[in-house]
């Protein structure tokens, strides 16, 4: 089974994941992180600068590694998903997904049917032609997820019927751009602690959300997420310059100078 196939199992199984953003486009950030015993990585090519050439590259990384990698897409473009999914994505995360509508639209733009995603066997997805096209479409329907984020009060108001897409794999609950749309500062307020809960309950599909290095999970699974995305490599990097600042005590040589 492939890493992107065992992680779609897991992730509709919902058994427990935990994974981390990738906000710098170099694939050896995704081979650094790939080899950690992460369980998925998250390209982040909504807020971060991710072209295509670097998703691609990243993806490739990920695929050395043996690491079933996301990609954050910016918004709903069938185009982007396509090249997302091409280059080798275990599937795709999507902002801003508000109404079943639009969920039905990006299920339909991540599988191989009538309306919906393109098929080349060309591509890394498809073996670079090694595969027959009947082969490689089982493969795309065994190895890739969609998963929804809800991050606006609509979405929360719709967020069953969002699950209950054919298609849907997975809800995920964005409390900073959800405490935003309800006019708020801090996302760990109660009525947006209320709204995640509400969401993470859904009977309909996977739920998680992200969660601050440090933060306690516990609470979370308990209403019923069982994925979560924690930090990314900028904050590592700030975490461990900090812990190794923290951690310096500087000696003075025999001439009092401190070298």
């Amino acid at each position: 089974m492939t890493p992107n196939a065992h992680f779609r199992e897991r992730l509709r199984a919902r058994a427990p994941l935990l994974g981390s953003f990738v906000k710098t486009p170099h694939p050896m950030v995704v081979e650094i992180l790939g080899a950690t015993g992460l369980d998925f990585l998250v390209l982040d090519g909504e807020h971060a600068p991710f072209d295509r050439a670097a998703t691609d590259l990243c993806l490739l990384a990920a695929r050395a590694a043996g690491i079933a990698t996301l990609v954050r897409v910016p918004d709903h473009s069938p185009a982007i998903i396509l090249a997302a999914l091409d280059s080798g994505a275990a599937g795709v995360v999507v902002p801003h997904v508000n109404t079943a509508d639009q969920a039905r639209a990006l299920a339909a733009a991540v599988r191989y049917i009538p309306g919906g995603r393109g098929i080349a066997g060309t591509t890394r997805a498809g073996g670079y032609g090694a595969k027959p096209l009947a082969q490689h479409r089982r493969d795309a329907a065994a190895e890739t997820v969609l998963i929804c984020q809800i991050e606006d009060r609509e979405a929360v108001e719709n967020h069953r019927a969002i699950a209950a897409i054919d298609g849907v794999d997975a809800l995920f609950v964005g409390r900073a751009d959800l405490s935003l749309s309800c006019g708020r500062d801090d996302f760990s307020s109660p009525e947006i602690d209320a709204m995640a809960a509400a969401v993470l309950s859904a009977p309909e599909a996977a739920t998680g959300l992200y969660c601050a290095p440090g933060e306690d999970f516990a609470p979370w699974a308990a209403r019923g997420a069982s994925f979560v995305i924690a930090g990314a490599d900028h904050s590592f990097l700030a975490a461990g310059a900090r812990s190794l600042i923290a951690g310096f005590t500087p000696t003075r040589s025999r001439d009092g100078v401190t070298p």
